[in-house]
């Protein structure tokens, strides 16, 4: 049975190290033989959470958007950038609006039994630690189950290849590879 692995990241910035990492894990998880769907969040702009818009229009339509392509996936690929030791707003926002049910769905439809593995990269030596324990809680509390291992790449000018989607240490890379085929068996084996 087909895996359907939605990766995105937390970061609008177009040159972002985080939505490079995205990349080099979607096709990480394509390797892994995964159905891989990559969404730059950017291209899902939504306005920030507010349940008085919300009663007044519904929810978002980009949320709406945004909450289809995690109802139809096995897993989360997650990448973060680090602001001020936690996740990004915008990776808030858009957990916020996809958390939001829509007709016909039960409570945390988009989240409950989906299984998410979660990175980060950044210029400094901790590469986005201290926002991956946050994000971690954050998923848990709203049923998403997080793999254990996480992975934080520090120095990320030096770490990720600058013309390329991909990082210079094979060693990394290979690290890499085993978590993202980790989610993946993990969403397999959890189908049957």
């Amino acid at each position: 049975m087909s895996v359907n692995i939605l990766v995105f990241s937390g970061s609008l910035r177009k040159d972002s190290y985080n939505k490079k990492l995205a990349r080099i894990l979607s096709a990480s998880a394509e390797k892994a033989g995964a159905n891989v769907t990559y969404v730059d969040l950017a291209d899902y702009p939504m306005p920030l959470f507010n349940e008085d818009d919300e009663s007044a229009n519904g929810i978002d339509s980009n949320a709406l958007k945004f909450k289809q392509l995690m109802n139809q996936s096995d897993g989360f690929i997650i990448t973060s950038p680090e602001y001020n030791g936690s996740y990004s707003g915008v990776l808030k926002n858009t957990i916020d609006w996809a958390s939001r049910q829509a007709e016909g769905e039960g409570i945390l439809e988009s989240f409950k039994g989906k299984y998410a593995a979660i990175f980060a990269t950044s210029p400094g030596a901790f590469g986005g630690l201290r926002g991956l324990s946050q994000l971690r809680l954050l998923l848990a509390g709203i049923g998403t189950t997080v793999l254990a291992e996480q992975i934080a790449i520090p120095k990320a000018g030096e770490a990720l290849v600058a013309d390329s989607d991909a990082l210079v240490s094979e060693k990394r890379q290979q690290s890499v590879d085993r978590l993202v085929n980790q989610l993946v068996k993990t969403c397999r084996a959890m189908q049957d």
